[in-house]
């Protein structure tokens, strides 16, 4: 069992659960109940997956919920594309909040292979 706050990547994605929470603020409202919840789910489900994964024991359950985490990054990724080719957020913020994602997701992955290289 370890802290997930001391953990970078946990840090990382709690910034971007809070960015997206601010870059969707200005949707359309007809995008409430859709989109806007999709993605704020799909970008908090990657920090709450990486601190679940700190309060199981062993590396197996840690490995799982680090690869749920690197799903909802996907998701998310996704999701920002959708946002951005449907003008609901600019290309500027698009572009801060993927080079986000992309650095998560690296970070994840190889969080990933060395849980994996500690059997």
């Amino acid at each position: 069992m370890q802290d997930y706050r001391k953990l970078q990547v946990w840090q990382k994605a709690h910034g971007f659960a809070l960015n997206v929470y601010k870059a969707t603020a200005s949707f359309p409202r007809e995008e409430t109940y859709s989109l806007v919840n999709q993605i704020r789910r799909a970008a908090i489900s990657i920090p709450s997956n990486i601190s679940e994964g700190c309060g199981r024991f062993g590396n197996s359950e840690l490995k799982q919920f680090m690869s749920i985490a690197m799903g909802s990054a996907n998701e998310a990724g996704y999701q920002l594309l959708l946002s951005k080719d449907l003008g609901y957020i600019s290309m500027s913020v698009y572009s801060d909040l993927n080079k986000e994602i992309i650095e998560i997701q690296k970070m994840l992955s190889s969080y990933i292979k060395r849980i994996a290289a500690t059997k």
